[in-house]
């Protein structure tokens, strides 16, 4: 379907945010939907958003024209759009619209692949339809209605309406409350492994799964795409110093995230709330990289994270950076505590990032000093394996070999 996308200017939005990165991330999102093809996208200034048709009437024939010019059959606009806005734009324009809301939506719709995603998302897109339900009736309908005891037929059809999405969605609450349970399940049985849970946050399309799939190996789908991953994915990793973690990838944020997908995806997004670490990855070529981190640290503190949980926080994508700038982002990284500049794509920059984590992440260690014969070889290379050695001293008995570990690794290390 061809689609023209629209980014309403508003005189009160333009102190937040540039109307220019926030079109293209609008076409981004359209770009997301397989089935669309966008002709067409412009930024329309408005001084106010009108009660009825949100643009001027002059503004609404120009448009009109250009739709028909273009042949679009759908309009997105990046923005609130109102059920009665939604209903006479329709009407004037004679296509399809869809707001910033009921593009993501779709796009959720489109990629959910777990049982719980697709509830999740059926939860946010019926709470979604429930504010569309738009009053039909005519004036002198409304007026045969009497004094509501006796509803006119607009509504009538909008009560049952409603009455039919309530009971749906309690149908699929009931449906959640058992994925739920086995999800509370799995996450229990989790915190029984003595791994540590690593979480990736971050704006959609800001590297995440490519940086999670260089960790792991996995072959988690990242594109350049926004909302590739909806689903949350966990993997075991080891990292060089032999600590071992579970590293989870998250549905990415967005500006104006709709409040229904919100709450939709809270249960989803819990793990972050697990995590002993979270790593807040960031497109740092991106022109509003310091806007869309202030996004993701907003939602961050709508989900009930503390500002004290343990984070670190990775620039990524210098290898889209011109060489001067991605030295200069280098050195404004190793100047601040916990930052971290790398690329997903080329592998730059990892070592001091893993290490970090593995510092960050490791438990308590303690000093030990262990006498080991000439038959304990075995064991002697099983030390040098885990990286705990500090010194050792040979004679002709024995090897005399100070350690610095876990309680774990001295665990492991007896039993052997």
């Amino acid at each position: 379907m061809r689609a023209l996308v629209l980014h309403p200017d508003l005189k009160s939005d333009r102190a937040r945010r540039d109307p220019g990165p926030a079109l293209d991330e609008a076409v981004a999102l359209a770009a997301a939907l397989p089935d669309l093809q966008v002709v067409g996208a412009e930024i329309v200034r408005l001084p106010r958003a009108q009660p009825g048709l949100l643009f001027g009437s002059g503004k609404i024939a120009e448009l009109k024209d250009r739709i028909a010019a273009l042949a679009v059959g759908l309009v997105l606009i990046d923005g609130p759009v109102t059920p009665v806005q939604q209903r006479n734009l329709e009407k004037e324009w004679g296509v399809k619209l869809l707001d910033r809301t009921g593009l993501i939506l779709e796009i959720f719709a489109d990629r959910a692949a777990t049982r719980e995603g697709v509830l999740q998302v059926e939860l946010a897109a019926l709470s979604y339809q429930r504010t569309r339900l738009v009053r039909a009736w005519t004036h002198l309908e409304r007026q045969r209605g009497g004094l509501g005891f006796v509803g006119g037929p607009g509504e009538t059809q909008i009560e049952a309406d409603r009455r039919a999405i309530d009971d749906a969605v309690l149908r699929i609450r009931r449906q959640l409350a058992s994925v739920v349970k086995t999800r509370e399940l799995h996450r229990k049985a989790r915190k029984k492994v003595p791994y540590p849970i690593v979480a990736l946050v971050g704006y959609t399309n800001a590297g995440k799964s490519t940086l999670f799939n260089r960790l792991t190996g996995a072959e988690v789908l990242a594109k350049d795409m926004l909302f590739a991953t909806l689903d949350p994915t966990m993997r075991a990793v080891a990292l060089p110093d032999g600590t071992e973690i579970i590293l989870s990838d998250t549905v990415g944020f967005i500006s104006d995230l709709p409040t229904q997908l919100v709450a939709a995806f809270r249960a989803t997004l819990e793990e972050v709330l697990d995590a002993d670490l979270i790593c807040h990855v960031r497109d740092i070529s991106h022109a509003e990289t310091e806007e869309q981190a202030a996004d993701v640290a907003a939602i961050l503190r709508g989900l009930g994270v503390p500002e004290t949980a343990p984070m670190v926080e990775i620039w990524n994508k210098i290898d889209r950076l011109d060489p001067e700038t991605a030295a200069a982002v280098g050195a404004m990284a190793g100047r601040r505590e916990g930052v971290f500049a790398l690329s997903a794509v080329t592998g730059e920059g990892f070592e001091p990032l893993l290490a970090a984590i593995a510092e960050r992440l490791s438990p308590p260690r303690h000093r030990s000093e262990l006498r080991l014969t000439h038959e304990d070889g075995r064991r002697r290379a099983w030390l040098y394996e885990q990286g705990v050695v500090d010194a050792e001293d040979a004679d002709e008995d024995a090897t005399l070999v100070r350690v610095n570990w876990t309680d774990r690794q001295e665990q492991a290390f007896r039993r052997l």
